[in-house]
């Protein structure tokens, strides 16, 4: 229904007293404004639930991206961890049989005296190196893992309570 229509035709806008036909006129403009703009607004929020559900699904899949790196990291951390308890043991095990080369008499009758002096340089190397106080293969790298990985951070179960929105 038009304006001319609504003002014209109405039987409550025809003889009533207090209101003029400009009066009826310009309500109705209004209506039809207020009417646009609430159009418009459901537009709005049509796109912007569009955008909200969109922003949903890639935050969902990079939290999935997420858990799955922090899981390769720590199976990395482990790895690594059997590796570097391995060398300290294949280090303790060269330790000995440099020793037991370099003390035992048979030992020192089949190595030369050149032999016995690399073995005993090598020895010392090896000996500082494990006994050495404080050894820590990888402290500065588990230090600054441990502060961007502690295990207290990581939480795999997150629920709809867990995540601020604002």
């Amino acid at each position: 229904m038009g304006l001319q229509e609504l003002g014209a035709g109405s039987p409550l806008l025809t003889g009533h007293p207090l209101v003029s036909h400009a009066d009826y006129i310009q309500i109705v403009r209004c209506f039809e404004a207020i009417r646009q703009k609430c159009c418009r607004l459901e537009q709005d929020q049509r796109r912007a639930r569009e955008q909200l559900a969109c922003a949903e699904a890639e935050r969902a899949v990079l939290e999935v991206k997420l858990k799955h790196a922090r899981n390769q990291v720590e199976v990395e951390m482990k790895k690594r961890h059997r590796a570097e308890a391995e060398l300290e043991r294949q280090e303790r095990k060269l330790q000995l049989i440099f020793e037991l080369l370099l003390q035992e008499p048979s030992g020192s009758a089949i190595l030369s005296a050149e032999q016995r002096s690399i073995l005993s340089t090598l020895a010392g190397r090896h000996v500082r190196r494990t006994l050495a106080p404080g050894r820590s293969r990888s402290s500065a790298v588990d230090e600054s893992c441990q502060s961007l990985l502690s295990h207290s951070d990581i939480s795999y179960d997150r629920t709809d309570d867990d995540v601020v929105r604002k």
